[in-house]
């Protein structure tokens, strides 16, 4: 049913799936770079072909909206919510009486700007692992959430301006939606901004925001790129304390190392505990792991879980 040619292709249909190098066909979860390529013709949600096509131009795009099978010869293929970001979706091959779940990056459970993920039941799993270390059981998100508000409106009330590291593309949204909802204003960084007015366009409010114009605004929060992208300084910047929001932040023995005042563990990826529970719902006779410690593999084996690390042997263990 598929095959693993330097990334996972569906063999009878030959779809490549999330490739980073150009296919005649290539499936793409969602709109995250390392996740894309200017494939000769892409398959994903109505979303991410728009935000595909603002990152890479006008290029042919095949919709697949969310819980709506189309035929390709033999192949059916579904798309689920995953969760993650805006238009993310996780794959469901069906073909010869088999079926196959790629979840691409997911997260279980309520999200501001995404769709909440669904799990179908699926033959084969292949899932993300990035969290796959009981290190990365997050708190809460109510937790999490109330945390962020709380960090943001205290440096307010202390005359900062609260300046928020988030990638521009998901976690951007995200953060401004829960800071709108609780009543403040936010203004972003103009690569944030660019991607939020197709987030706007695609149906999803992010409240009272703003592109940042070169100064801040009073009672106001900024939104900039993570300290480690290109462009992320911004001038007429003062008094700030800033703020990093990453799953990371949960485990700084783990090697991560803020550039922050404060980091808060507010992530789009499954945790640890997650990453089980998707096991669990989908039922799978074997999982295949990717973007994520091989630990994970031997976590799972441990639990009685037919587990494998994706690569170019994994075909194998699925028959």
């Amino acid at each position: 049913m598929f095959h693993f040619d330097r990334g996972l292709k569906l063999t009878d249909f030959d779809l490549a799936i999330d490739i980073r190098r150009r296919q005649p066909r290539g499936f793409i979860s969602h709109a995250h770079a390392d996740h894309m390529a200017r494939h000769e013709l892409a398959f994903c949600t109505p979303e991410t072909g728009r935000l595909y096509q603002y990152r890479h131009g006008e290029r042919r795009v095949c919709e697949l909206p969310y819980e709506q099978p189309r035929d390709f010869g033999q192949t059916r293929l579904t798309t689920y919510p995953a969760g993650h970001v805006l238009g993310s979706a996780m794959l469901l091959a069906e073909c010869g009486g088999e079926s196959l779940l790629y979840t691409g990056d997911f997260k279980l459970g309520p999200s501001a700007t995404a769709a909440e993920a669904r799990l179908p039941h699926a033959d084969i799993l292949v899932m993300e692992s990035t969290y796959g270390d009981p290190a990365y059981r997050l708190p809460p998100r109510e937790q999490v959430v109330a945390e962020l508000v709380r960090v943001v409106q205290q440096a307010l009330e202390a005359g900062f301006t609260p300046v928020i590291h988030a990638y521009v593309l998901g976690k951007s949204q995200e953060v401004t939606r829960i800071l709108t909802d609780a009543g403040i204003p936010v203004q972003q960084h103009p690569l944030a901004w660019a991607i939020s007015r197709i987030y706007e366009a695609s149906g999803v409010s992010l409240g009272d925001v703003k592109e940042y114009a070169g100064s801040a605004l009073p009672g106001h929060a900024v939104i900039v790129p993570p300290t480690h992208q290109k462009g992320y300084r911004v001038g007429g910047l003062k008094r700030v304390r800033t703020i990093a929001v990453t799953g990371w932040a949960q485990n700084p023995a783990g090697g991560f190392r803020p550039r922050a005042d404060h980091a808060i563990p507010l992530s789009d990826h499954a945790d640890f505990d997650q990453l089980l529970a998707c096991v669990e719902i989908v039922a799978p006779r074997v999982v295949l792991c990717t973007h994520g410690a091989p630990s994970f593999v031997d976590r799972l084996r441990e639990r009685g879980v037919n587990a494998h690390v994706l690569d170019e042997a994994s075909h194998v263990h699925a028959r």
